[in-house]
């Protein structure tokens, strides 16, 4: 059992680590548009604290997180060139070690919430009829 948690810890920070190499390398100017603009979709989506399924939906909620976000990163991935892939690999392992800002994800959590509102103001004004 704890072979297994430890397991599931080493994977989780990986992706953790994966992703925050996405967000670097997107903003790299090295890569592509296409490139980059699919690099920082996927990782806004893999460090926001707002899922597109809520975990609290058994089963689908987690699928997201376990699929899709892997799925994306993956894809991403294989879009970035392998020297810029180990130099952003090696910033985002020494983030990694820092302390977590919970005014970072209040910050995220905002954006989240104002995007989306300012989406549904629009849609319900009728624009999108």
């Amino acid at each position: 059992m704890m072979r297994a948690m430890r397991t599931l810890k080493a994977i989780a920070h990986n992706l953790r680590i994966e992703a925050h190499v996405a967000w670097l390398a997107a903003r790299d100017p090295g890569l592509p548009l296409v490139a980059r603009l699919f690099g920082l979709l996927i990782a806004a989506y893999a460090l926001s604290p707002i899922d597109l399924i809520p975990d609290f939906i058994p089963v689908l909620g987690l699928l997201d997180d376990v699929i899709l976000i892997p799925l994306g990163v993956w894809l991403f991935l294989k879009m970035v060139p392998a020297d810029i892939h180990a130099r952003h690999r090696a910033t985002a392992e020494a983030a990694s070690a820092r302390p977590v800002s919970r005014i970072g994800a209040a910050l995220v959590a905002l954006i989240w919430v104002t995007a989306i509102g300012w989406i549904s103001l629009w849609l319900l004004e009728g624009h999108f009829s």
